[in-house]
């Protein structure tokens, strides 16, 4: 009997071998048509991303002007492009400009998002129609929202300004875009409607996802609405509402279009968020090496606020 034991062994322990073998086939064969599967879609980003943040890096430092473009004659200059963007006064300036228009913006945007989710994710007729009609700010092109609030906010014809006068004040009708003290308040109010479907939408959906027989414990243990918000809904609303603020001031922060159609800029610089400085640096005093610089420092906050958000996602993936 044990010659018998020790004859099998190696036939198991070969057996053993090639299956072995043949997974790790099996898992390089996997892996390399997962490359070859993914590989169009990395050719795409690499065109479409990844190619020009190399090439806006590359212009940042060079001299280049726009005759420098065609006869590819650039002036090799290091750091002296950041040097020349970080100490002007207009890049802080605008810098500032894009903190009060990010802040302002993401408070708003998510306070209202937030009170119309909590309205939203109650039953109540017609709370389908009138949700999908909220969307409809979101969907239109931001050109379109600007030229919009450029009509309302207009010092004659602006629906603000008869409001405004029918109500009997009348001293405080003006043209509202072209005052330096309120045209950044009413771009922020442009953008306010702009962002406040999308953290309904986000926000809905967390609320949708929390149990209702958490609420239906708290009720019968006799806690009112305020305590059920206070110590349920806002400490399991903390992910998604992170989430939501996160991605929305990545996208605020790089706001142009909605910007450059109500004032470009003005008046006065009041308006100038750090897109439109780039775009002026690069494309209207043609420093296109001072430009491409301005626009890598621009892509700081959006990039740490990506990691972070990332970063975020992976302890969640993992703690799940």
């Amino acid at each position: 009997m044990s010659l018998q034991v020790k004859a099998r062994e190696p036939v198991k322990g070969v057996a053993k071998t090639g299956a072995e073998q043949h997974g790790r086939s099996l898992a390089a064969r996997r892996t390399r048509a997962g490359y070859a599967m993914s590989t169009p879609a990395l050719l795409f980003l690499g065109a479409t991303m990844l190619f020009p943040l190399a090439y806006n890096f590359w212009t940042s430092v060079h001299d280049v002007a726009i005759g420098d473009l065609i006869t590819g004659d650039w002036q090799f200059s290091g750091v002296d492009n950041y040097d020349s963007v970080v100490s002007e006064s207009a890049f802080w300036h605008a810098t500032r400009v894009s903190l009060l228009f990010t802040a302002g913006s993401l408070v708003f945007q998510f306070t209202i998002g937030f009170a119309l989710a909590l309205l939203f994710v109650k039953r109540f007729p017609l709370a389908g129609l009138f949700r999908s009609l909220m969307l409809v700010a979101w969907l239109l092109p931001p050109i379109v929202s600007g030229t919009l609030f450029r009509w309302m906010l207009d010092a004659d014809a602006g629906a603000y300004n008869e409001l405004l006068r029918a109500i009997g004040l009348d001293s405080l009708a003006h043209n509202w875009l072209t005052d330096p003290s309120t045209a950044l308040p009413g771009v922020i109010a442009a953008n306010i409607w702009v962002g406040v479907p999308f953290n309904m939408l986000l926000l809905l959906v967390g609320l949708q996802s929390i149990d209702a027989t958490l609420y239906e414990a708290a009720a019968i243990d006799g806690a009112g609405p305020w305590q059920r918000l206070r110590h349920i809904t806002v400490p399991l609303m903390r992910p998604v509402s992170a989430a939501v603020l996160l991605l929305g001031l990545i996208y605020t922060f790089k706001v142009f279009d909605l910007v450059f159609v109500l004032t470009g800029g003005g008046p006065v610089d009041s308006t100038t968020v750090l897109p439109l400085y780039v775009y002026q640096v690069a494309f209207k005093l043609f420093q296109l090496g001072r430009g491409a610089a301005a626009g890598t420092l621009l892509l700081i906050v959006p990039l740490l606020v990506a990691i972070v958000y990332v970063r975020r996602l992976r302890r969640e993936g993992a703690a799940a």
